[in-house]
């Protein structure tokens, strides 16, 4: 029997769950539907049908962010493919291909995306074992969801009569209600779920075949992978950027599903949810008796199927069928059956070059954090985590100083000549000019308040001169 390759896809950038989710941290990085984040989430629900260790396809701007929370939950040390630009899932999971074969072997791929919600897990891993001698014989396999409504949010699929993995017929693009009831109506129709399960040299064949153009892209990109370990084990592999943004961007589905005929369905009823936007989220998350469901400081009164996200006290008096989330920078109102057009907010975001279309007010970096609570003309102010044993890059900054209060915790700093510590209440301060560095030494989170002043103080005022992350 094959090995079995787990492979978590998490290119995605979640608009749709703007504001919590953003392009710079997206929704598989947030805990939306308990306590683990959706990326840990999917590792654990798989985990034990494999002894491989993940193989994630990223977004080379959440190395990090990938690293980090699967080494939280004790993930085995994971190689994490980074896409230099984003051309969808039928490249990504070429290269994903290409990278499990490049010790010889051939194993089945499961491909998962990292960000949607399975409640019934051993029933997934039940799915999982019952579709691998289909795929063993050379099947791609995506796993039906029985759909339990006429949903017009997912994309169908039509599968053969009978019994377990069979025959796909068609797949269909998003319908309309009436046609979305029919196929209930019908029977046979499940929604596309997007997961696969497949060798993963036939993934190759029949992608080589439909589409050689992606297959012969991502074959160049990886190439000449470039390889860099991390401590706590595992490795970035850097796909070569002008040979990936050659590739046409794909979806598996339209490059690869919708035209072979090795194509095979396994319904299956796994209490899953894409959690495409705030009503989905609203569906999978607990509910009181009025059908309300929120998450931290949130008071109903006379409010009926409505969701709510507070980080501070939010009030919900006399509404039904009501959005609201509340982040540090932003709040969003929405009618329920209307969270679809959140994207739209955020393309007139980015089309104004607001901030809030990609970061959210705390910004996270492989060192810790930055929280950015004041600004003003020439002054900004700024608390810093920093992860007990992390350093930020040595650096100097041509148009701003800085000034240093630890809160919390022990930070060793670097400044021009001068290594020194500071402790709770101490301070220090950094001129325009200075080459300089933030360490923490100890065992627990470095908390501090950065006071910024200056004509500029923008963060790509950096001049880096040594980095522990490789950041130029």
């Amino acid at each position: 029997m094959a090995s079995l390759q787990p492979v978590l896809l998490s290119g995605g950038s979640g608009t749709r769950l703007w504001p919590l989710s953003r392009e710079a941290y997206p929704k598989q990085f947030l805990a939306l539907a308990g306590e683990d984040t959706m990326l840990q989430a999917t590792w654990r629900r798989v985990a034990a049908l494999s002894d491989a260790a993940p193989l994630v396809v990223a977004n080379e701007d959440h190395r990090f962010l990938v690293a980090e929370q699967l080494r939280v939950i004790g993930a085995p040390a994971a190689r994490i493919v980074l896409e230099p630009v984003g051309r969808n899932t039928a490249p990504a999971i070429a290269a994903a291909a290409l990278v499990a074969m490049a010790d010889g072997s051939d194993p089945l791929l499961l491909v998962l995306p990292s960000d949607h919600v399975v409640r019934d897990a051993e029933a997934f891993r039940a799915a999982v074992t019952a579709a691998m001698p289909a795929a063993e014989a050379g099947a791609l396999v995506t796993f039906g969801i029985v759909p339990q409504a006429p949903e017009t949010g997912f994309g169908y699929i039509q599968a053969d009569a009978g019994e377990g993995v069979r025959r796909v017929l068609r797949f269909v693009e998003k319908p309309d209600a009436a046609t979305a009831q029919s196929y209930l109506d019908d029977g046979g129709y499940f929604w596309n779920s997007g997961m696969f399960l497949f060798r993963a040299s036939r993934y190759l064949e029949e992608l080589g075949r439909h589409r050689p153009d992606i297959a012969d892209a991502a074959r160049a990109a990886c190439a000449h992978l470039d390889h860099d370990a991390l401590s706590q084990g595992g490795e970035f592999l850097r796909l070569d950027r002008d040979a990936f943004a050659a590739s046409p961007s794909e979806s598996i589905d339209y490059a690869v599903m919708e035209k072979t005929d090795a194509a095979m369905v396994l319904p299956v009823d796994i209490g899953w949810n894409d959690v495409g936007s705030w009503s989905a989220l609203w569906e999978v998350s607990e509910q009181d008796g009025d059908g309300n469901a929120h998450h931290g400081d949130v008071i109903a009164i006379d409010s009926r199927n409505s969701y709510a996200y507070a980080r501070r006290l939010v009030a919900l008096v006399g509404v039904d069928d009501l959005v609201v989330v509340e982040t540090d920078d932003a709040v969003l109102v929405a009618a329920k059956d209307k969270v679809q057009e959140v994207k739209q907010v955020v393309a007139r975001l980015k089309a104004d070059q607001r901030s809030q279309a990609a970061l959210h007010r705390e910004v996270h970096r492989p060192w810790g954090s930055y929280d950015s609570v004041d600004a003003g003309d020439g002054f900004q102010v700024k608390r810093i985590k920093v992860k007990p044993g992390a350093a930020l890059s040595l650096q100097s900054h041509e148009r701003r100083a800085e000034h240093w209060i630890v809160v919390r915790g022990t930070a060793r700093v670097t400044r021009n000549n001068d290594v020194f510590e500071l402790f709770a209440n101490q301070s220090t301060y950094i001129p325009i000019g200075a080459k300089h560095r933030l360490e923490n030494p100890g065992t627990d989170m470095l908390e501090l308040i950065e006071v910024q002043s200056g004509d500029y103080l923008g963060e790509d005022d950096i001049v880096r001169y040594e980095d522990v992350y490789g950041r130029g």
